[in-house]
């Protein structure tokens, strides 16, 4: 009897790596467009710049899905996920006036399962076909002894690309404008550590239970909306962009006013969801309005006279407005 060990002996099957890109080769390729150069198999991906830019400039973004994921995994729902991945990245890019070019995945795991993972890459690659953008690569790590078998971690990185002379929003608000609200899809990607403490630990809650009608996982793992063909439908109407994540309105929104402008929100306007109503019931409405998006995944401020023509062109609606005063959001 050998002495010897493998790799696999180790717990990393690189039989299973290989399989598992002849598995999503579809998912990918169905994501390319006209820029993408190459194929899968190479060490890089690469992307030629689009045309007609003046002063192209390179914009990135990079994040995670957090405890989301851990939702995904105990329900054994894996292919949402990757559309939340795609959408925390692309939702900032447009914040700056980037139009998403191409996507890159991070999956690491204590034991690559080849159709679990192929499941979270077809969400991957959902998410990029919603958002315009091309998977032009990833890297899958097979890592025993730093995830458990059946944990994952997911980590997402694009890029996109802006007329430089558009990248600065920040210097046009002005008091006076309107805030529009974009309906988010659910909870999104953030403050899911209060929601599972929440739900699973104080209220003693499982996946199955019935919540509006449907089990409680399928609520929680609504995937994040994906803003960018609304953002490319209506770009030379917006002023400025803010992707509600972690810290919701109150803390996002600033990000985009001058100093010397503040941000006037109106609660009840704030058209909520059901997750959001339910969840307030047991979690101080500051605290809310500072861990979640409350049923807003995105605000846009534009100019009065633009308002309009996004409101009955999507499903954007007025939240409030700007004025003079202090940089910041007040709640009304």
């Amino acid at each position: 009897m050998s002495d010897k060990i493998s790799y696999k002996d180790a717990g990393v099957d690189i039989d299973a790596g290989n399989g598992f890109i002849d598995d999503i080769k579809a998912d990918v390729k169905s994501t390319f467009d006209s820029n993408v150069i190459g194929g899968i198999g190479s060490f890089a991906g690469a992307y030629e710049l689009p045309k007609g830019y003046k002063e192209p400039v390179l914009l990135s973004a990079t994040d995670g899905v957090g405890t989301k994921l851990k939702i995904a995994i105990e329900s054994k729902k894996l292919d949402t996920v990757g559309i939340d991945l795609v959408a925390m990245c692309v939702n900032d890019l447009i914040c700056n006036f980037g139009t998403p070019a191409f996507f890159l995945d991070y999956y690491a795991t204590g034991k690559l399962v080849r159709e679990d993972a192929a499941q979270v890459v077809k969400g991957i690659a959902e998410g990029c076909k919603r958002s315009e953008c091309a998977l032009v690569g990833g890297e899958t790590a097979e890592m025993p002894g730093m995830y458990s078998e059946d944990d994952f971690d997911l980590a997402g990185f694009a890029v996109g690309v802006a007329e430089k002379s558009e990248m600065d929003r920040v210097s046009l608000v002005k008091e006076g404008q309107v805030l529009l609200a974009l309906p988010s899809s659910g909870v999104h990607s953030n403050g899911y550590s209060l929601v599972r403490k929440l739900f699973f630990d104080k209220l003693g809650m499982n996946y199955n239970d019935d919540f509006n009608g449907k089990p409680l996982y399928e609520t929680l793992l609504t995937p994040t909306r994906i803003y960018v063909k609304e953002f490319k439908a209506h770009k030379d109407s917006i002023t400025a962009l803010a992707h509600i994540t972690g810290g919701g309105i109150v803390e996002n929104l600033p990000r985009v006013l001058p100093e010397g402008i503040k941000a006037v929100v109106k609660k009840d306007a704030i058209k909520t969801l059901p997750i959001f109503d339910f969840m307030s019931q047991y979690v101080e409405e500051s605290e809310m309005h500072r861990t979640f998006n409350m049923g807003v995944g995105m605000v846009w401020v534009v100019d009065e006279n633009k308002a309009q023509a996004i409101i009955d062109t999507t499903d954007a609606y007025i939240i409030g407005h700007t004025e003079a005063g202090d940089k910041g959001v007040e709640l009304v």
